[in-house]
């Protein structure tokens, strides 16, 4: 087991909002207080903006994985803070193979990762259908990652273009471990959660615990569906995960995830998409529980929406809704759109399926809209711009 980090120290700055839509991106900048925020203009209106990431190792770089009808998927770039941007020389593809076999596309990049901060400039990218890329130049030129995207094993696992979420397959929770730039996790939906000690060479499946839809096989790969999986920045010997079939952590070395989800509320159940993590302390973590009956309504639970914070790694739940509209509210929050920032108290950002943002200064306590009238939000990441 290696050593943890010390707990990462709490921010005091400005906080922006960074946030990917169903037509475009915007930034969304708060002042020292998380009172007052102010809306940009949007930045590739009509785009389907999957995720923009800021670079936290020179706070100007930032990507933006997008797609159009007539662009196709493609990646932006920019360096100055999101003022100006150019699109991607080689943005992630799949190797090209004979026309008398059948190849794949990328359909578009969905998830983004910096790597160390030993590793200037190089970035990591999840696609639909699911593959791994590699960028060394900060975004600009792409490829394939590992062995893992034409690999027969892995491509049994990923199933057909036609599994999967109702928007396409996807490989994303790209994590590099804080301590070892070497060590990776990565997930796929469908096609389980992966690890790496020797940075990519070879992934091992890491599933044992999970559960998987009844009537299917757990120990076929193929049938596990992680829908987010997080790293503690506190202790990145443990991890959490919101599953297709439930919440879960995993404290390493143990290769076996606990159900920590069971704790919930029955009627609320433990299915959902987006999970937080507290940046200085493993124990707090957040979910935000959709409707997971058989046919999946995908709105929030009986048209209320809360999030579930634990503070005792998944003992016990509380309900956090105070704020929040308490009737009639038939949103949900996708994985990616749900994020926090490292103030104490630590602030917690919900990007809604109906175009709203909502902000909790206190980790939950209370809640209150700071963005109204945006398009269907895909993503929400928290960035300190220099």
């Amino acid at each position: 087991m290696k050593s943890s980090p010390a707990n990462p120290k709490p921010g005091s700055g400005p906080i922006a909002l960074l946030i990917g839509t169903r037509k475009g991106a915007f930034i969304l900048r708060g002042d020292r207080s998380r009172r007052a925020w102010r809306l940009s203009s949007p930045m590739f209106l009509g785009h389907i903006v999957h995720h923009l990431m800021l670079d936290p190792r020179d706070r100007r770089t930032m990507l933006m994985a997008s797609s159009t009808g007539h662009l196709g998927p493609t990646i932006f770039r920019s360096t100055d803070a999101g003022k100006t941007w150019k699109e991607s020389v080689a943005p992630p593809a799949f190797v090209k193979v004979p026309e008398s076999e059948k190849g794949r596309a990328v359909n578009h990049t969905f998830w983004l990762t910096p790597c160390h901060p030993n590793e200037p400039n190089v970035w990591y990218a999840g696609t639909s259908p699911q593959g791994l890329f590699r960028s060394d130049d900060g975004g600009n030129t792409w490829r394939p990652f590992s062995y893992i995207n034409d690999d027969p094993q892995y491509r049994e696992w990923m199933g057909t273009v036609q599994d999967g979420t109702p928007d396409g397959p996807k490989l994303h929770s790209i994590i590099v471990d804080p301590r070892d730039p070497q060590h990776l996790y990565f997930a796929m939906s469908g096609g389980g959660v992966h690890e790496s000690f020797d940075r990519g060479a070879t992934f091992t499946p890491l599933v044992k615990g999970l559960d998987v839809v009844e009537g299917f096989n757990p120990t076929t790969v193929t049938f596990h569906d992680p829908h987010c999986v997080r790293i503690c920045p506190s202790n990145p010997d443990r991890l959490y995960q919101q599953n297709h079939c439930g919440i879960y952590r995993l404290d390493r070395p143990s290769n076996e995830w606990v159900r920590i989800g069971k704790n919930m509320p029955k009627k609320i159940g433990d299915i959902g998409f987006p999970m937080v993590v507290h940046p200085r302390d493993a124990d707090t973590a957040w979910v935000f529980p959709m409707d997971g009956q058989t046919v999946w309504p995908r709105v929030s639970p009986e048209g209320k929406p809360a999030a579930y914070v634990t503070r005792n790694a998944g003992k016990t739940w509380a309900r956090q809704d105070k704020g929040l509209p308490q009737a009639n509210a038939w949103w949900t929050v996708k994985r990616q759109a749900m994020s926090g920032d490292a103030h104490n108290p630590i602030g917690l950002y919900l990007g809604t399926t109906s175009g709203e943002i909502w902000a909790s200064r206190n980790e939950g306590a209370t809640w209150t809209c700071i963005a109204r009238h945006l398009p269907e939000i895909y993503s929400i990441e928290t960035a300190s711009l220099r």
